[in-house]
């Protein structure tokens, strides 16, 4: 694997994005980010790792990392660089493609494992999915993250975060206008929690099951963090979207700590 022989810096196209993911937030909802990134580990190399809950989460932590100085290579799905604008943009503000349920997906790991070596952030969704859980839990996560970490030795920072399933539905860009239309009048609370890295240093990657211990505290630590982002809703969220289908055969039945 070729590592770049200077650290990634983010384009300025991705840092004006980030700008504007700042803005539009703001305008649909109130943002609210609590915790930090290490100042030593801002510009990588890093991974955060966080729960996918609504198709609203890219544009909520772009401007929640903006607001930690923070600019991470996204691994989105593939259908997302295949469009006619917004892939051409993916690729120009360095994000990487994953191409889900396809053998492409370890090259995108390697890539993936590159980028963090050479310096950068990345960030990504261990659950692989927009969560189906019927809580709205963190998933069973897959092993993605956990190799990714193990590959490249970088530190694992969990991500969570509450409120963007408010703004738009499961099922968007169907129900796009409503969606907005409803959260411009009711501008929900989007709560994003950056917490402490997860130490996954007494892991010996050799092992059997390794990745699978790995992603199940990655997944752990993400749902310790999102409890107190949902005080009110230990359960059960208060808003619930018909178009989100319910799906229990990946819950990760550890409940969060307290």
């Amino acid at each position: 694997m070729n590592t770049p022989t200077a650290p990634w810096r983010a384009p300025l196209l991705w840092r004006a994005a980030q700008l504007l993911a700042r803005v539009v937030v703001a305008l649909l909802g109130r943002l609210e980010v609590t915790g930090d990134v290490p100042a030593q580990l801002r510009h990588g190399p890093l991974i955060l790792a966080a729960n996918h809950i609504s198709p609203f989460d890219p544009l909520v932590l772009a401007a929640a990392c903006r607001a930690r100085g923070v600019a991470p290579r996204i691994m989105a799905t593939g259908g997302l660089f295949r469009a006619p604008v917004v892939g051409p943009l993916m690729r120009r503000a360095g994000h990487i493609r994953v191409d889900r349920g396809t053998t492409s997906v370890r090259q995108s790991l390697e890539v993936a494992a590159a980028a963090v070596a050479g310096g950068s952030v990345v960030l990504l969704y261990p659950e692989g999915r927009i969560g189906l859980d019927p809580g709205m839990w963190p998933e069973r996560g897959k092993t993605g993250a956990a190799r990714l970490a193990f590959a490249s030795g970088a530190a694992v920072v969990p991500v969570a975060q509450w409120g963007s399933h408010e703004v738009l539905p499961y099922e968007a860009p169907k129900g796009l206008l409503g969606g907005v239309a409803r959260a411009l009048v009711r501008r929900p609370v989007i709560r994003v929690h950056f917490g402490t890295p997860v130490v996954l240093s007494h892991l010996n990657p050799g092992t059997p099951g390794a990745a699978r211990r790995a992603t199940d505290r990655i997944i752990d630590a993400i749902t310790d963090n999102l409890a107190p982002l949902r005080p009110a809703e230990p359960y059960w969220p208060r808003h619930v979207d018909p178009s989100r289908p319910a799906d229990t055969a990946r819950s990760h039945r550890r409940p969060p700590k307290g």
